[in-house]
């Protein structure tokens, strides 16, 4: 019992590590800025970001637990290192409006997610490599919408 209960404290832990990047990202809002941009056809209405993030940030977290209770250094490092590119795009593209570098780091998060679920998957870590993977479609998404921004304004 007493075994469960620490893993649940992690568990607070990782969800407590998710708030916290989202709240960063959070503080780099889209702004007059954007809304002056010329966006792809296929941008999501504002409001579906912050609720897609929610559930991805409670799949990353969940995922960042079980990868932290497996015995494989490198997947640790890939999953803290992914989580700041990802918190690092928001300063980047809102806050600094710096498109070309936003893709850049978009490209080199979408790179890092493939490899963490490859790992995951290699590693037998089946439900993150799962809950990983509707991050990956999203980033995907972000991607093409950066490179649709960079390329047209």
């Amino acid at each position: 019992m007493k075994t469960q209960q620490l893993e649940y404290k992690y568990l607070a832990l990782f969800l407590l590590i998710s708030v916290l990047v989202m709240g960063f990202g959070g503080l780099f809002l889209p702004g007059p800025w954007y809304e002056t941009l010329v966006k792809a056809p296929w941008t999501p209405p504002n409001l579906a970001f912050p609720i897609v993030w929610g559930v991805l940030y409670f799949f990353i977290a969940i995922s960042g637990w079980q990868i932290f209770a497996h015995d494989n250094k490198n997947l640790k490092l890939l999953w803290v290192v992914q989580l700041f590119f990802n918190a690092l795009w928001s300063w980047i593209f809102f806050g600094q409006h710096w498109m070309l570098i936003g893709l850049v780091d978009l490209v080199i998060l979408d790179l890092m997610i493939v490899l963490l679920i490859i790992y995951c998957i290699k590693s037998h870590l089946k439900l993150s490599a799962i809950l990983l993977t509707p991050y990956l479609v999203w980033l995907c998404i972000a991607t093409s919408l950066n490179t649709y921004i960079l390329l047209n304004n």
